[in-house]
Parts: C-alpha cells; structure tokens; sequence
C-alpha cells in the first residue's frame, strides 16, 4: 500500500501525520522534495519520531528514503530549484523500491508549483491511496473542499481525512457532509510531539489505516 499525505496548506501537521501513519503501519518513508532545513529535514523529524525500527525482533522495520531533490531554499520548490541553478524534473523523481508499505509525504498544498508545468498533484499516481490532513483555522472548510475538488478534477479519490487542532465539530461535520470521506481520525493540538505520543496516536489510527480503499 503506498499511502500519499498531503494537506491543505503548509504547516497544517503533514509531517506528524507522516510520522503515526508510518509508525502505525511500520511503513516506509518517502519524501519526494524537500526544499530548505537540509540539517532537519522532514526526513530527519520523522527518524526522531518514530520507533518502530527500534524493534530488532519485529520482521518489519522502517527504511527512509533518500529525497529525489533536496533544495537548499525554504521555498516553493520551482523557486528553490531556481535558486539553486536547476529544474525539478518528473522524470528524475523515482517512487522507491520497496515490499514494504510506503507513506509519501508531500510539500505544502496540492497545486504548489515544481517548475513550470507541474505541481505536487501530478506526484500522485493513481494507486496511492491519498490521506488529506485539514487543520482548524479560519477558512479551512474552503481550503479543504478546494483540495478534493482538485484531487476530483484529476479522477483522484481522498481515501481518508484527518483533522489537525483541537476538535471543531461544526467544521468536522460540514467536512465530512460534503466530501463524504472517512475520517480517520484528529490530531489534537498536544504541547509537543515525541516518540509516545506519536505511538498514542498510531495505535490509534491503526485500524482505519489498515482498512483504507
């Protein structure tokens, strides 16, 4: 299962969510582009986060892959990649090898520009299993339902979404209404994140996860 998690913005908690889905799931992790924080990197965060290949009994272990770009800009990648004297090439970015489940963890919103002609959207391809993740602010509602319709407009299916902030019924409710997704779960707004609460919330989310379609 490769499990693609996007958001509706930057900064609504992709990279938590990455981490308890890869811990739930014993996953691989996947982080196509990174632009900036080269020193600690998503990547980097999610080793710190997760647990699950401290476990030298279990069968199943995390491997984090490499980047196929690192930027050195903290940016929109066509303007990092600028920066840095090259062009972010599809082609180039190569979905990892692996028997493993994969969680690939997007940057920033859906239509975020690599270069010219592309946008994160055009990353996913149409067996993943996509997990958008809608953190409560004013506007949210509109951002959100902006990103299913242009998952739609690409005959691209949310498979789950999870809320990010402390709990907000009316905006939850009205979410799921018209989107008619699963959620799989919230996200609260915990005073920080380390390897326990990651594995809270990935023991959690796990049965939702695991019945994903």
């Amino acid at each position: 299962m490769k499990l693609f998690i996007t958001g509706i913005g930057t900064d609504v908690g992709k990279t938590i969510t990455s981490a308890i889905v890869t811990q739930a799931l014993e996953a691989d992790y996947w982080k196509p582009i990174q632009a900036g924080d080269l020193d600690n990197s998503d990547s980097h965060k999610i080793q710190r986060y997760i647990s699950n290949d401290c476990h030298p009994e279990r069968s199943r272990k995390t491997v984090i892959h490499e980047n196929s770009y690192k930027l050195n800009t903290p940016a929109s990648p066509h303007l990092a990649a600028a920066i840095d004297g090259i062009t972010v090439d599809l082609e180039q970015i190569k979905v990892p090898t692996t028997e493993n489940h994969l969680v690939i963890e997007g940057a920033g919103g859906l239509l975020v520009p690599l270069n010219d002609n592309d946008t994160i959207i055009d990353l996913i391809q149409p067996d993943y299993k996509i997990i958008l993740v809608s953190r409560h602010y004013l506007g949210s509602i509109n951002h959100t339902l902006l990103s299913f319709e242009a998952l739609k407009s690409r005959n691209l299916k949310v498979a789950g979404i999870i809320f990010s902030g402390d709990e907000n019924k009316a905006t939850e409710e009205i979410i799921l209404s018209k989107t008619k997704a699963k959620c799989i779960g919230r996200i609260d707004n915990e005073p920080y994140f380390d390897q326990n609460v990651i594995q809270y919330y990935a023991d959690k989310f796990r049965e939702n996860l695991l019945n994903l379609e």
